[in-house]
């Protein structure tokens, strides 16, 4: 009987890491639709719109750009190998053990700090409703993990099926939000005695009412909003027929970011004056509160609170992928390798939810502060991940210009230009990261340490890859597979 760490034989219903292929399109879609759209533009956009103004939707407009460049160049990886390890693999074949090592450990801390981001958020959006005002804001973070922390450990159709409705309503809403607030524009209905329109803008200090610095200093912010779309390709290994599926999501995703983003931030402030918003609660929230229509604005509040479990379900399901690919090299605990009945990697996933658990513990001690000061520590985590990506792009086009791995079908466009242009838009971010004082100063400031917590951990673990034995395979599949490895000598494994 094998051991539970082992891999079994890829199958048309397992990968090759072991995992159940269970994801199907219309999860997928979703998916990827929802990793666009999370907590930094339900409950972060309040607080930037506060910071810069009107500025904001620029903002996010040049952010998403390079955002989408990211995701295709993921897209391009992913077409040439799907699997669940996602840039860990990518980059442990592209760029050796040592930047894989970086890329998985940077990934694990953006995601455990994001998830700390999360469960903040449920809880501020939890005291919206007076009647859970003095409850204090550790017990609802603790409620939402242990939700959050069942439905992954159930198995990955049932993560895909939780984040399609969760996905599902966050698009309802929006799309709900940008109809009521364009038919409200289109009438000139006075929202809260404002008249609407760009006279909210022009007397209200214009495009830039702090200066053009604020604006720059908060892209780290916005990058933050954008978290969560590289979850695709760690999706992707699980989805039944992700060659057909995938290039239509990656592709869809441009037009989302100019709309749920860009065009929704841009109806905020032609609605309401971009002064009404403020940290700590959803810009949407707001908006349909000074509608005076009962209720609407804890109904939206509802679906914001959806968008934050949506995003702590996400980053859950991709920090235990990415962990158990990580001990699968070598690079982590060999327990994290550990699968459950369900093709789950338990071990992973309790893993990350001690590191949420600290999370809990600092919505007790910092209630007030801790939103911020995560997002920003999570940044350079997204930054560095999104980055290598980049890097294992450009070492793959260069194996395919000289003719080492066939064409993928599913090109960057523009690379190598566009995807040095790309590492070099977020590697300005963490520089503009160093002017945003206090929190971005302190953030910048922590890279050292967190050197040092990376070399130390590269000095501890072996790095050598599990060889792990598959399950008996019975003799007519192990003749299948001998002569396909046959008749295909340059296939890539």
């Amino acid at each position: 009987m094998p051991d539970k760490t082992s891999t079994p034989h890829t199958t048309p219903s397992h990968t090759a890491e072991g995992y159940h292929r269970a994801l199907n399109k219309r999860q997928i879609q979703m998916i990827s639709i929802g990793g666009a759209i999370g907590t930094g533009l339900f409950l972060g956009a309040g607080g930037r719109l506060q910071a810069v103004g009107p500025s904001l939707a620029l903002i996010y407009l040049v952010c998403g750009i390079f955002c989408f460049l990211m995701l295709r160049a993921l897209g391009e990886l992913v077409m040439y190998r799907p699997t669940s390890g996602s840039f860990v693999s990518y980059t442990l074949e592209f760029l050796g053990p040592k930047a894989s090592y970086i890329a998985g450990a940077m990934s694990f801390f953006n995601w455990a700090m994001t998830g700390i981001v999360d469960i903040t958020a449920v809880a501020l959006y939890m005291h919206f409703w007076g009647t859970f005002a003095h409850m204090p804001q550790w017990v609802f973070a603790m409620l939402a993990l242990l939700l959050i922390t069942g439905m992954n450990l159930i198995g990955v159709k049932w993560f895909g099926e939780m984040e399609f409705w969760f996905s599902l309503i966050k698009i309802v809403a929006l799309v709900l939000f940008l109809i009521i607030g364009s038919a409200i524009l289109g009438l000139r209905v006075p929202v809260d005695h404002n008249t609407t329109g760009f006279s909210l803008i022009t007397q209200h200090g214009g495009l830039f009412p702090h200066g053009i610095l604020p604006a720059l200093a908060l892209t780290q912010g916005v990058i933050f909003a954008y978290s969560g779309i590289e979850m695709i390709g760690t999706a992707a290994g699980e989805c039944q027929d992700v060659r057909t599926v995938l290039p239509t999501a990656i592709n869809n995703v441009m037009w989302r970011i100019a709309i749920f983003y860009v065009g929704t931030v841009t109806l905020l402030v032609l609605l309401l004056p971009w002064s009404a918003y403020q940290a700590g609660t959803s810009p949407f929230v707001t908006f349909f509160s000074h509608l005076g229509i009962s209720g609407v604005d804890s109904i939206m509040n509802i679906v914001v609170l959806t968008a934050a479990l949506s995003s702590l379900n996400s980053g859950l399901y991709s920090t235990g992928r990415v962990l158990r690919a990580l001990a699968l090299n070598g690079s982590a605990p060999r327990y994290l390798t550990h699968m459950s009945k369900q093709s789950v990697p338990s071990a992973a996933i309790l893993t990350t939810v001690g590191i949420y658990l600290v999370g809990v513990f600092l919505n007790y001690l910092l209630p007030s502060q801790i939103f911020e000061i995560v997002l920003n520590l999570a940044s350079l985590g997204i930054i560095s991940t999104w980055c290598f990506i980049l890097l294992s792009q450009i070492k793959l086009r260069q194996a395919i210009n000289a003719g080492r791995i066939a064409p993928t079908g599913f090109a960057m466009p523009g690379a190598p230009f566009t995807s040095w242009a790309t590492i070099l838009f977020f590697c300005s971010i963490i520089v503009l990261m160093a002017f945003d004082y206090p929190t971005g100063s302190f953030s910048v400031a922590c890279i050292p340490i967190l050197a040092i917590i990376l070399f130390v951990g590269w000095k501890t673990f072996s790095h050598k890859p599990l060889h792990l034995v598959p399950p008996t395979q019975s003799s007519i599949t192990l003749t299948d597979d001998l002569l396909g490895t046959a008749n295909t000598p340059n296939k890539q494994d």
